[in-house]
């Protein structure tokens, strides 16, 4: 497996109307040894309530699940967006507002939007195909994978929601996010125009969400026309929320299974 990186200039608008042009910087995740282009994966870190962790947080990899993806036969995108990390710049997904009335939809948009510029940038690539691609999400990248799946983008066959939502503080509100109604009616916004298969993994123990919001969330995003799947996990480890990162022998069989669906059949060769 080798990684790379690169810079990618891209411009979004904030909650409040401000235009916002950075460099995101991107890590990439390829086998050298493939022949034929491959499908993109892009997956997307979350947002810490912190703002010093956010900006502390350095360069977004996911080494493992990368690897993993990579053997899947993906090329593997992770960008470290605006307002984060090594990206740094203006907090572009900032989510203004009391916490009984959030207003999540622009800084979703927002990382929506940097999403899919990265997508067109893999596309460019000769080992890229230009026709197959997923979007994965952690967190706020989660609930930013089902918005992408809203803007139904060509040629992304699908989107992977771990542990997706906004709101969330395991310190201060632990399983009591803000505003989850808010974040309710944005998901069923989502699913009224989402229409590519999604898959929604949590577990029972997040800290950010708790047990009941995600499964309230995916119903009003099914009910409102998404195209869904839900799967609730068993408590791991001390915060679920970090299913992802912390516990990939849970949700590899679930995701290779679903890939398989959408006719990734290099996920009867994982091990």
């Amino acid at each position: 497996m080798v990684e790379e990186q690169f810079d990618l200039p891209v411009r979004v608008t904030d909650a409040f109307g401000k235009k916002i042009t950075h460099d995101v910087h991107v890590t990439v995740f390829r086998d050298d040894a493939a022949g034929a282009p491959r499908p993109v994966a892009v997956v997307d870190h979350g947002r810490s309530a912190e703002a010093q962790e956010r900006v502390t947080m350095g360069r977004a990899r996911f080494p493992v699940a990368a690897r993993w993806l990579v053997q899947m036969g993906f090329v593997v995108a992770v960008p470290t967006r605006i307002g984060y990390g090594v990206t740094g710049g203006d907090d572009a997904e900032d989510t203004p507002g009391p916490c009984e009335a959030r207003n999540f939809g622009p800084g979703l948009t927002a990382a929506a939007e940097q999403t899919l510029a990265v997508l067109k940038a893999m596309r460019e690539r000769s080992d890229v195909r230009s026709d197959r691609a997923i979007v994965i999400g952690v967190s706020f990248g989660g609930a930013t994978a089902v918005a992408v799946a809203a803007l139904a983008p060509p040629g992304v066959d699908a989107a992977i929601n771990f542990a997706g939502g906004a709101g969330g503080n395991p310190s201060l509100r632990p399983g009591r996010p803000c505003s989850a109604h808010m974040m309710e009616r944005l998901f069923a916004e989502y699913g009224r125009r989402a229409r590519m298969p999604t898959l929604w993994i949590y577990a029972e123990n997040d800290r950010f969400f708790g047990s009941e919001h995600p499964k309230t969330w995916f119903d009003a995003f099914r009910k409102a026309g998404g195209n869904g799947e839900f799967v609730q996990l068993p408590p791991a480890g001390e915060d679920g929320h970090r299913v992802f990162v912390e516990f990939p022998a849970l949700w590899q069989p679930l995701v290779a299974d679903f890939l398989h669906r959408q006719g990734y059949r290099a996920a009867e060769a994982v091990r």
